[in-house]
């Protein structure tokens, strides 16, 4: 069985965001506390013994305190049932955990070749000694298997593959750390138990939904995808900022071209919307906007949310 738990759910600054006072955070601060929530991430296990995460946000810490399954065993002094890391590309809000994860307990991070790049060209994650984290490069549309501390198997295929989208917002301006080597910046992934066959998708961030990238998705018991905007504009309508959500490399929910019109009627069982922005109105639970997702069979999780395939 195919076990996931939504660490976060919010975009780059969670919910509230710490210098926001748009109407959603100013609601998670006050009357609505069920508003709050960290930044996006999920761990995976098919044994529920041994984890897997999928990005590691800069709420880690919080987000595995808050965690039952990921505390250290009753018992052991120095534990943790984290196996891995899987990064699906190098913006903070993917990277920055790994910083938390620094006190001498073996893992594997696997990322594309690109990723790798830049944790390699920045010092700050010397502090996790590849004498103890492994660095594992991974390939688009080559499956692999995560390993377990002690080198055996886990029991979940990970399938790489491309999305549209965007090189890390901070590299903007600046030569990218591997060059200008092609896509493997964004990745989406396909995550299967090997047991059962049972899988599922995972895109935190997604540009547009194409042809190829809808097939792929067709009938998929469970996916994940991005939901940072529920409008493209939506930042400067708001007077938020000044990018739009494809300039951040995030398709809108809605509107023709959205995630809602273009992921309809492929047979999903199971939609999941994450990285939700602050701006998002479709976080406030009476809005219309939110209406509408839950009409099209979209959900929006709260942080720690199950789910099993």
């Amino acid at each position: 069985m195919l076990r996931v738990v939504v660490l976060g759910a919010a975009a780059g600054g969670g919910v509230p965001q710490w210098n926001c006072g748009c109407p959603v955070c100013l609601a998670a601060r006050t009357e609505h506390p069920e508003l709050r929530s960290t930044q996006a991430s999920i761990a995976i296990s098919a044994d529920g013994d041994h984890w897997f995460l999928i990005n590691a946000s800069p709420d880690l810490r919080q987000q595995l305190i808050a965690t039952p399954q990921l505390h250290p065993a009753a018992g052991k002094l120095r534990h943790s049932p984290i196996a891995g890391v899987v990064l699906t590309n190098g913006e903070i809000d993917a990277v920055a955990g790994l910083l938390s994860m620094r006190e001498g307990w073996p893992f594997t991070i696997y990322a594309h070749a690109k990723v790798l790049a830049i944790l390699k060209t920045n010092s700050v994650f010397n502090v996790l000694s590849e004498t103890n984290v492994r660095r594992r490069p991974i390939e688009q549309d080559e499956a692999f298997e995560p390993t377990l501390p002690d080198g055996s198997p886990c029991g979940i295929e990970i399938l790489p593959f491309a999305v549209a989208g965007k090189s890390a917002w901070y590299l903007e301006g600046e030569a990218h750390p591997a060059g200008d080597t092609g896509a493997g910046d964004t990745l989406g992934l396909r995550i299967r138990d090997q047991a059962t066959g049972r899988f599922f998708y995972f895109l935190a961030a997604c540009a547009d939904v194409s042809d190829e990238l809808k097939s792929r998705l067709k009938g998929a018991p469970l996916i994940f995808f991005d939901g940072t905007v529920w409008r493209d504009d939506e930042l400067i309508t708001a007077g938020l900022g000044n990018k739009t959500g494809q300039r951040m490399g995030h398709i809108a929910m809605s509107g023709d071209a959205g995630a809602i019109a273009a992921l309809a009627g492929l047979d999903i069982d199971r939609k999941v919307f994450l990285h939700i922005n602050n701006s998002n109105p479709a976080l406030l639970r009476d809005s219309a906007e939110r209406k509408m997702a839950e009409r099209a069979g979209w959900q929006i999780p709260a942080d720690g949310t199950e789910f099993t395939l």
